[in-house]
């Protein structure tokens, strides 16, 4: 292969380098997932409440979202490399300082706050080195398999927090990101950079507005289970009627909007602005980066879903959960690595349709699948076509949005791509579990008042306590509330038949929205284009 700036001048070279960017997605993407199992035990040894510990997977999320457009500049002023190595390094003393906390308030500095800032150092500059490791034709290969990396730790994370959990400490998972983080620094010293393009100032207006914007956006979405959407939830803060929810994600539109204008009014002056506008404009970019929302909404969406499924709906251990989420890992990177390399000269835009129509199809079967008779191996095939999905489009949007642009500009890019996964993601989430809990309450109050054997009292009861926010429990969490309570037995029955059907109401409420969110990515598939990228050089 002729030699060229910044690409892998061998196959061994070239593995070496996509096997240290795809570990530091994996890690960048494993951190919330596999806290997500062992919220109670995190909380109880470092002295709070699992609010306390939900607080800090939030926080986490909103640090990435604020800093990750001027993290990808920072990437384009001091060389993507060493942005990589900086943020690898400021990740790895926020795990060590985590897995050493003794409070919540040194797990809120090591874990969001180092970590965060790390990630939105790591993460553009990733999407940036592979663009100026491999050349455009392998480009889809590298993107897919980095991609499939992030994924696969979303999907192993809950095993992987399940195992050090039960067997050893939640602690050894961010001792054992230290060490990975020490394995990249070693490895990296393989990796190509690109040219330092001229120093100039840093758009600090530009870091502020965009910050604050994403930051209070995602703010607003991360609440909006526990505040309300629209209508505020009792006790929840709102203003002139209205959940505060919307407010906060009002504000945040606004500042970026003013961030873009204030962009676009520093390229007329001919100063260097956090991401050009013009950008935005180009529509093979905006397409892969709308394909990219879309992905991570529907993927963070049944991520949220499933688990709950196995783990609440039909008690499954950490482990066992888990495991049944490894077929999707299966397809996913089969499809993110056979794609690229068996049809190199696929149309992109054919890929992504047909992947995007494997996300729909494992949202609806799923949907369809669920019943109170239904056991664990009903989410084997809505998985693995979940995972195809993900794989073929992972295979896609990285290259697509990248070659959409010229190389020195891919930092930029990768920041306003990770900006705009973050975003997709927490929405899903968000959309998922709101969705869910307002059919579940739905149902379950329904149930309850249908039925004449549950007194009165016990009505009304529940209908002030779900107003107040349904909680999506076991059987065996709620016969223990209604025991507590003093409830006869013959109402406990009648209230754990009422939750079983309303539970599997929510879930497929939220699949529906998913699968809804699937189609509707379809109209926006036009923008990717049908050929794939070729290299101009000799």
């Amino acid at each position: 292969m002729a030699s060229r700036t910044g690409t892998a001048e061998s196959s061994a070279k070239a593995r070496v380098v996509l096997l240290t960017l795809s570990a530091g997605q994996f890690l960048m993407a494993l951190d919330s997932s596999v806290m997500n199992v062992s919220i109670a035990t995190v909380a109880e040894d470092v002295g709070t409440t699992v609010t306390g510990i939900q607080g800090a997977i939030t926080a986490y999320t909103l640090v990435m979202a604020m800093f990750m457009i001027p993290g990808g500049k920072v990437g384009a002023l001091i060389g993507r490399k060493r942005a990589f190595l900086i943020g690898c390094c400021i990740y790895g003393a926020g795990s060590l300082t985590t897995a050493l906390a003794p409070n919540l308030p040194v797990l809120l500095f090591g874990w969001a706050l180092l970590e965060g800032i790390g990630a939105a150092l790591i993460l553009p500059a990733i999407v940036a080195l592979v663009a100026g490791n491999f050349v455009p034709e392998r480009r889809p290969a590298a993107y897919g398999l980095v991609a499939a990396a992030g994924a696969v730790a979303i999907g192993v994370g809950p095993l992987i927090g399940g195992v050090a959990t039960t067997y050893f400490s939640w602690r050894w998972v961010f001792a054992g990101e230290v060490l990975v983080v020490l394995g990249i620094l070693v490895l990296a010293r393989r990796i190509a950079d690109a040219p330092v393009g001229e120093r100039r100032r840093v758009d600090l207006v530009g870091a502020v507005l965009s910050a604050l914007g994403l930051g209070l956006f995602v703010y607003g979405v991360l609440r909006s289970d526990e505040w309300g959407w629209f209508q505020p939830k009792p006790d929840a803060p709102s203003w002139l009627g209205i959940s505060l929810v919307v407010w906060l994600m009002l504000a945040g539109l606004l500042l970026i909007w003013l961030f873009l204008r204030w962009e676009a009014r520093l390229v007329e002056r001919g100063r260097d602005p956090l991401i050009d506008p013009a950008l935005l404009q180009n529509k093979q970019l905006t397409g892969g980066l709308t394909m990219f929302f879309f992905q991570y909404l529907v993927q963070m969406g049944v991520f949220f879903v499933v688990p709950l499924y196995l783990s609440v709906a039909l008690g499954l251990s950490a482990l066992q959960t888990g495991a049944r989420l490894l077929p999707l890992s299966v397809t996913l990177l089969a499809a993110a690595v056979l794609i690229p390399r068996f049809l190199p000269d696929v149309s992109p835009r054919r890929v992504v349709r047909l992947g995007v129509l494997a996300l729909l199809a494992g949202a609806v079967v799923l949907m369809a699948a669920l019943d109170a008779d239904a056991g664990a191996e009903v989410v084997t095939v809505p998985l693995l076509l979940i995972g195809l999905g993900m794989g073929a489009l992972a295979s896609q949007l990285g290259s697509v949005t990248v070659s959409a642009v010229p190389e020195e500009k891919s930092a930029e890019v990768g920041g306003v791509q990770n900006a705009v996964t973050n975003l997709g993601a927490s929405i899903g989430t968000a959309l998922a579990g709101s969705i869910m809990i307002a059919a579940l309450a739905s149902s379950f109050l329904t149930s309850v008042e249908q039925n004449p054997a549950i007194p009165d009292s016990v009505k009304s009861q529940a209908t002030v306590k779900i107003q107040s926010g349904a909680p999506f429990l076991s059987d065996a969490q709620l016969e223990t509330a209604l025991d507590e309570a003093g409830i006869s037995s013959e109402v406990t029955q009648d209230a754990l038949d009422a939750n079983a059907a309303a539970r599997l109401d929510g879930l497929q409420a939220a699949l529906a929205i998913l699968a809804f969110a699937a189609l509707l990515a379809m109209f926006f598939t036009h923008r990717i284009p049908t050929t794939q990228p070729r290299s101009t050089q000799p």
